[in-house]
């Protein structure tokens, strides 16, 4: 997790910072150059001039001129060369003689050596503090965003509770009296969904029909799927506090079944419960709508179409 974290990290500052200064630099593209290495060694020799140089789990052997330079998990040699930043992570550095970093070579986990008169110009800097200032102001962003979200699905799920109030204890009851074929029907709605769509877009024909799938009615269903998720949870949790009250409307049941599904999710282990839980209510949505779809053969309370009694 740490170094998927730190590859991650290594390819947002070369390409959502360093690249697009050099592209605008240049903008007719002549001479820029930016070598990718993953898993894999990149060497720039002596007299060529590469802009950005990115090596992941392998060794840039810099010997001519690049403007950045980023490593992560792996080792940069660099040869009487001149380099504008450098930035190491979790990697080793070194600096061979006649060797010039005209910037700061950011450091994170990893290890720098001179030798002969190789140059830093500027300063060897440890990124970790750097990393706490923007965690600092990041935080409190994703904690309000977290918070907007969570509001936002609540009011969904009220919505849904006022508009269709009966369709949701129906289909509610799917996932209590058929739970084997809900989580079934699940799976296959997120295995087989998205490859449909995929093949319908491979012809000109389909392509629309298969982008409105994939990201418009697929994520919908999902949403209502959880949207359902969390009002049956609220419903079980209602239940076993206040036994035998029944409630015409899901109002309370949603809110308290969505507010403890998007705590649960902020758990690493508990989270895969938010998780379960959604693909019921997902499977449940997809196998409500399909039966009734089929018509008056679908027995009453297990579809949308006709009304059944609370079942607690």
């Amino acid at each position: 997790m740490r170094r998927l974290a730190c590859i991650a990290a290594a390819l947002a500052v070369a390409f959502l910072i360093l690249v697009p200064p050099v592209v605008a630099a240049d903008p007719t593209g002549g001479g820029d150059r930016v070598l990718v290495g993953v898993r894999g060694d990149v060497t720039v020799p002596a007299g060529e001039t590469a802009d950005v140089v990115v090596v992941v789990q392998g060794t840039a052997h810099i010997a001519g001129s690049t403007r950045t330079l980023v490593v992560v998990d792996g080792t940069a040699i660099v040869d009487g060369a001149r380099i504008d930043n450098l930035w190491a992570i979790r990697s080793t550095v070194e600096l061979q003689p006649g060797s010039v970093v005209t910037g700061d070579v950011m450091t994170l986990d990893a290890t720098v050596h001179k030798l002969g008169d190789a140059m830093v110009q500027g300063a060897v800097k440890e990124m970790t503090p750097a990393l706490i200032a923007m965690g600092a102001v990041l935080a409190p962003v994703a904690i309000l965003f977290w918070f907007g979200f969570g509001l936002a699905t609540i009011v969904a799920g009220l919505f849904l509770a006022g508009l269709a109030g009966r369709q949701v204890r129906q289909t509610e009851q799917l996932i209590s009296r058929e739970p084997v074929p809900v989580l079934l029907v699940g799976i296959a709605g997120l295995v087989l969904v998205p490859m449909l769509a995929v093949l319908l877009m491979i012809s000109i024909l389909g392509a629309p029909l298969g982008l409105a799938i994939l990201l418009g009615a697929w994520p919908f269903v999902a949403f209502l799927g959880y949207l359902v998720a969390g009002a049956w949870v609220g419903d079980r949790v209602l239940a076993a506090v206040e036994r035998g009250k029944v409630r015409e409307r899901p109002y309370l049941a949603s809110v308290v079944g969505l507010v403890l599904l998007q705590v649960v999710g902020l758990v690493p282990v508990l989270g895969l419960v938010s998780a379960i839980a959604s693909l019921f209510g997902f499977g449940a949505v997809i196998l409500a709508g399909w039966r009734t779809l089929r018509g008056p053969g679908t027995p009453a309370a297990t579809g949308f179409a006709a009304p059944a009694p609370v079942a607690w």
